[in-house]
């Protein structure tokens, strides 16, 4: 692997530029109109216009990705996160023309990317999952299977993610208007109007176990990042590690996620993520088959550069540490700075950044593209920067990144940044003693 096209934009492609170079690996960069001064692209080798600005007609345009990688004669290509990552048929196609994709086989994305296939695998394999159904036929079905794992359930798409076709149902009277609209979002986010049903966790902690795989068999994990802090089951707040896993909790996660990538014979990054409940009981939710974007905590407390360790499994190159080479390190904090407004219920506010600055000193690192006189696109996700922060203990954490997000600026569009503020000076949050309830008991507050 020596020219890499990186199928993605904004901070995740920047971040893969730069471990790249590290490597010493040329990179080409696609981008979609309006996207052309962005810093990925000025920092990138090469540079190909992929389309207009909509995904649909550039990010997602596999057609037009695939031709640009064989025209620049690049040998891999990596799909960062969201857009193609996850996409077995993507996967085919790279390796159908040659080329290498940075990520799991098309046969283990396609394995995780079926929530109720993934259930069954994680059962066979002994890794402990919450109690729930295959893929709904009817709403008799629904109804009986409700009544007998007992309500509140949660409805959840079959090929989904990331909070899309997620509807919580509380008693068997809203049950038959929750799937109808779990199926229709299904079907509009992922193309699959399969639902499948489980026993809702009351307010668990969301934690994940970060898992780097070889093609040679080899599997460690690098401990837990918590990612309870969320809205609308999207992470807004995560960190490493979990201020409740003790020393034997962690190992039995560990072992879990292991066995879970070894079960779909993963290669290169990973993330198995499990909801922990009141009791210490840990279930296993899903697996995400690619680069995560809270991955900066882990490489804070680890030492280790998840995306060249990235690039160097999806060489072929073996695993260079064991799990007994692994040591944590610390406490880190990653804050996600999104163009949204809190007050009216998260709304993306895109426009014009009049002024950007970022914050410094020891141990900040800023992951992003924000920056002065830029125009933040309505067409993608509404994140423009990532604010990490590390500190001998937690305590340091919080203070650093308390003093961090004090020192960023931003003018011209609303931002979480207030709200990050909020929640780092919650009595919850400080005790260390939360669940994925907090925001919403910090946001009934505020009403």
């Amino acid at each position: 692997m020596t020219r890499v096209l990186i199928a993605n934009r904004g901070e995740i492609a920047l971040r893969v530029i730069r471990a790249c170079r590290e490597l010493g690996m040329e990179t080409i960069a696609v981008y979609a109109q309006g996207d052309e001064d962005t810093p990925h692209v000025a920092l990138a080798d090469e540079q190909y216009c992929i389309g207009p600005a909509p995904a649909g007609l550039s990010y997602l345009n596999v057609q037009n990705i695939l031709t640009v990688a064989l025209e620049a004669k690049a040998d891999a290509i990596h799909p960062g996160y969201g857009f193609l990552a996850e996409n077995p048929g993507f996967a085919k196609l790279c390796h159908s023309l040659g080329l290498v994709f940075i990520g799991p086989s098309p046969e283990a994305i396609e394995a995780m990317g079926n929530k109720t296939r993934a259930r069954e695998l994680m059962e066979a394999a002994g890794v402990p999952v919450v109690p729930g159904t295959g893929p709904l036929t009817d709403g008799a079905e629904a109804e009986a299977m409700a009544a007998e794992i007992g309500y509140p359930i949660m409805l959840k798409a079959a090929a989904g993610g990331g909070g899309k076709g997620m509807r919580l149902v509380e008693e068997q009277e809203s049950l038959s208007r929750a799937l109808e609209i779990a199926r229709s979002e299904g079907e509009a986010a992922f193309g699959d109007a399969r639902v499948y049903m489980e026993k809702y966790i009351q307010c668990p902690r969301h934690v994940e176990i970060q898992v780097l795989a070889d093609n040679h068999g080899n599997v460690v994990h690098l401990g837990e990042r918590d990612c309870s802090v969320q809205r609308r089951h999207q992470k807004l707040l995560e960190e490493a590690p979990c201020p409740v896993l003790t020393p034997d909790l962690r190992a039995r996660m560990g072992e879990a996620a292991v066995r879970a990538a070894k079960a779909v014979n993963y290669s290169g990054v990973g993330t198995v993520e499990f909801l922990l409940d009141k009791e210490g009981k840990f279930y296993f939710m899903e697996m995400n088959t690619r680069i995560q974007v809270e991955h900066p905590v882990t490489e804070m407390i680890t030492g280790i550069d998840l995306v060249k360790a990235q690039l160097q499994a999806a060489a072929g190159e073996q695993l260079a540490i064991t799990q007994e080479d692994i040591e944590f390190r610390g406490w880190a904090i990653e804050c996600r700075i999104n163009a949204e407004d809190p007050q009216r219920g998260f709304r993306p506010a895109p426009g014009l950044i009049q002024e950007w600055q970022g914050p410094g000193g020891p141990w900040v690192r800023v992951d992003g593209v924000a920056r002065s006189g830029w125009q933040v696109p309505p067409h993608y996700d509404s994140m423009i920067a990532k604010i990490i922060v590390w500190g001998q203990d937690r305590e340091e954490a919080i203070a650093r990144m308390k003093r961090a997000l004090l020192e960023t600026r931003v003018e011209g569009i609303p931002t979480t940044i207030p709200l990050h503020l909020e929640i780092l000076a919650s009595k919850d949050f400080i005790s260390g003693n939360y669940s994925t309830a907090l925001l919403g008991r910090l946001l009934e507050k505020g009403r």
